[in-house]
């Protein structure tokens, strides 16, 4: 909800800010305005998040609908934020803030709060919206904002010092929040893709809409002033159905790295409870690509589901772009983390400018045991690249009711690979073409399909031996099964061939891997077949 306070006099804020010991040339000289302060714990928050969900859900009241709605996509994007107004912009520590204005699309106002210690005790500050922190044209619709409107999000920018200053941070930034619980960061070949969210109600619940919390207020932690690794920053998210508290600790160095503390509690029953999850966008790639859809080969932020399960299998989970919404569960306890990952690293393969080459990949290290649950993977239909139609998360084995809580602690990796790679040997490409053999007639409704794999383990296959494929699926005929070296001449490059008669029309979960002898060679491969498709 909004506190709409009135604007403290740029002196008067200044003087406040010293009282409390609080940076001047850091808050008040670049222009921000800041209430006065109030005392703040973590643990003082999340005792404020639980006592709201023990009581009715209060929808902020609408913030000049008829404004917002002006500031359409065009208005939107000549909306800047000026660097000279940013949080942090001559320091303490490295990273200057800066914030996202509102619009139609971003319609929640989000409360950015400074924190500082004195005396050992924390207070926080309130930034107050001005219109003066951003440039925009002189008819912008924004200027008839009413005062203290609040901000949509925020972003971290780059380094003003260390390594990252060959970047120019008032250009680039590494991190930004912005819309409901979503955020993202870049990875080592600083480009985004793929968001994080703090929670997923309700995703693909028959008759039952998907609810989206939103963070609405954001608690910046001064940095020392000799940190110039990371930033501190605390949520508050709040919802129809849930409250809760994140703690983010964000550390750019050669990736982004998050260690969260995630506290939730339910104020109604949810059918779905998504923890921890991520949203991608899978349109087509190598494996399945409709007739001159598109002109360029492969259209993806991420290409496949990464598990490495309680019992340290290793799985692959190439993604699907369905003709309707499934849903596909992983059982697991304990898991030692999931993530969506773009292995597909070669510009060739996009021929594109927008740098689907560079997308980073999102690795989920459980902190702590998460004990018995699933990891859901949700596919919904997409025939554009514009919609994040993937979703990954976590989902205990008990069911979500009113008045339970979580404790969740977790590390994000945004990174260019996986952070724990396997000794085994990954996948790399999943090929499906017509079954039946070259020449002869083609049998109907019989798939032929070619998995790749890569690695090390494959290397060490004796000559003219080749590896066992270990293959099963819950129902169909599986035919013309072997393995063969791709020959590239690329070391440890092998593929396995087979072709597959389904059995009616319902989705087919396949599972397939490559031994010698006792010896496993590669990651499990898991595949969900649409028969027809």
């Amino acid at each position: 909800m909004l506190d709409r306070r009135s604007f403290l006099a740029a002196g008067g804020a200044a003087a406040a800010l010293a009282a409390l010991g609080l940076p001047e040339e850091a808050l008040a000289a670049n222009g921000l305005q800041l209430s006065q302060p109030a005392p703040f714990s973590f643990d003082a928050l999340v005792a404020q998040a639980k006592s709201l969900a023990a009581r009715p859900y209060a929808a902020a009241a609408p913030l000049a609908p008829e404004v917002l709605d002006r500031i359409d996509y065009d208005a939107h994007g000549k909306i800047k934020f000026d660097p000279a107004n940013a949080l942090f912009r001559d320091g303490p520590g490295a990273f200057p803030v800066t914030f996202f204005h509102l619009g139609r699309y971003f319609q929640t106002p989000v409360r950015m709060h400074v924190l500082e210690n004195t005396d050992g005790d924390a207070f926080a500050r309130e930034v107050l919206y001005s219109p003066t922190y951003f440039s925009m044209p002189p008819d912008s619709p924004a200027r008839a904002l009413p005062p203290g409107a609040g901000f949509a999000g925020f972003r971290l920018q780059e380094s003003r010092l260390g390594d990252q200053a060959k970047l120019d941070w008032q250009k680039n930034d590494w991190v930004a929040f912005l819309g409901a619980s979503y955020f993202r960061a870049i990875g080592e070949l600083y480009q985004y893709g793929l968001s994080a969210r703090g929670i997923a109600l309700d995703v693909a619940v028959p008759d039952k809409p998907e609810e989206f919390p939103s963070f609405t207020r954001f608690y910046f932690e001064t940095p020392a002033a000799n940190n110039t690794t990371s930033m501190t920053v605390y949520a508050l998210l709040e919802g129809p159905s849930v409250t809760g508290v994140f703690k983010f600790v964000m550390q750019r160095t050669k990736a982004v790295i998050m260690d969260i503390d995630a506290r939730m509690f339910l104020r109604r029953d949810v059918s779905r409870l998504g923890l921890v999850p991520l949203t991608s966008m899978y349109w087509y790639s190598e494996t399945i690509k409709p007739t001159a859809i598109d002109w360029r080969p492969e259209v993806h932020d991420s290409d496949g589901l990464a598990i490495w399960n309680g019992a340290g299998e290793r799985i692959w989970r190439p993604l699907n772009n369905p003709t309707q919404t499934r849903a596909s569960a992983f059982a697991d306890t304990k898991p030692r983390g999931f993530g969506l990952l773009q292995r597909d690293r070669s510009f060739d393969h996009y021929q594109d400018g927008v740098g689907y080459e560079k997308r980073p990949s999102l690795w989920i290290e459980p902190l702590g045991d998460w004990g018995e649950g699933s990891v859901q993977l949700i596919e919904i239909p997409t025939d554009d690249e514009i919609h994040d139609n993937v979703v990954a998360f976590w989902v205990p084995k008990a069911d979500a009711k009113a008045g339970a809580s979580y404790s969740l602690q977790y590390r994000l990796h945004w990174t260019d690979q996986e952070p724990f790679p396997s000794p085994l040997a990954r996948c790399m490409a999943t090929r499906i073409g017509r079954g039946g053999q070259p020449g002869q007639p083609r049998p109907q409704g019989v798939r032929k399909f070619m998995v790749e794999f890569v690695g090390q383990p494959l290397t060490t296959v004796p000559f003219g031996v080749k590896p066992e494929v270990v293959l099963t699926a819950a129902r169909g005929k599986f035919s013309y099964i072997f393995a063969e070296a791709v020959p590239n001449g690329v070391p440890g490059h092998w593929r396995a061939q087979f072709d597959f008669t389904p059995e009616g029309n319902e989705p087919v979960d396949m599972r397939l891997y490559l031994k010698t002898g006792d010896k496993t060679l590669t990651e499990t491969w898991l595949y969900q077949y649409q028969p027809g498709v």
